[in-house]
């Protein structure tokens, strides 16, 4: 009786590792296999993602040129920082929608790295617009005469940090301002461009593999 109990002790610890192993490998797939069929389900909305982004920078745009040329609301240096950060993403997203699996990666973390500065601007800007008056940094003259006239690092470092000009408040709805907009706006670009890059559908079948 002694030896049987021994017998049946060495080959429970003898066959534990091996059913822990076979448990851990059916755990590990049928993870990859659920991952594969909603990460699937999900990439298929994603170039529906990158394209209606696309479609809101360039609504974003328009309004921001409506409102210098029509409403004559001069942009200040880190309001023109973002326009072009928005044309920068919008660019991204119609590029993301090429044929390409190998660039949608690339795409997709520019869309989110874009998103991750511009949401650093406005936020920049609106501590700007928080501050008393006291403590506003120097007023400068309009970016635009910057760029034409001061050297490329200056007009660089004011698109940045902003100067005096950029705590003020040329429009508001709804009780928020410019880069109040922008910065939800700059938040929804980021989940969209996280989704993008996470999701991006599997790899088109090669008939000649390189």
């Amino acid at each position: 009786m002694e030896i049987s109990i021994n017998l049946y002790s060495k080959f429970r610890a003898f066959i534990n590792p091996i059913c822990l192993q076979i448990k851990f490998r059916i755990f590990c797939d049928l993870s990859a296999t659920m991952f594969v069929v909603v990460g699937g389900c999900m990439a298929a909305y994603s170039s529906r993602i990158a394209l209606i982004t696309a479609l809101i920078c360039a609504g974003l745009l328009a309004t921001a040129y409506y409102m210098e040329i029509v409403l004559d609301l001069v942009p200040c240096a880190l309001c023109l920082a973002q326009r072009i950060v928005f044309g920068v993403i919008g660019i991204c997203c119609l590029l993301y929608l090429m044929p390409l699996h190998s660039t949608r990666l690339t795409f997709g973390i520019l869309v989110l790295t874009s998103s991750a500065i511009g949401i650093w601007l406005a936020s920049r800007q609106l501590w700007l617009q928080s501050l008393p008056k006291d403590e506003l940094p120097s007023c400068g003259p309009d970016i635009y005469f910057l760029i034409e006239h001061f050297p490329l690092i200056d007009s660089l470092r004011n698109m940045l940090l902003g100067s005096g000009n950029c705590a003020e408040v040329q429009w508001s709805f709804l009780s928020l301002s410019i880069p109040g907009w922008a910065l939800i706006f700059y938040s929804l670009t980021l989940i969209s461009s996280t989704w993008m890059t996470l999701f991006r559908g599997p790899r088109p079948f090669k008939l000649f593999k390189s």
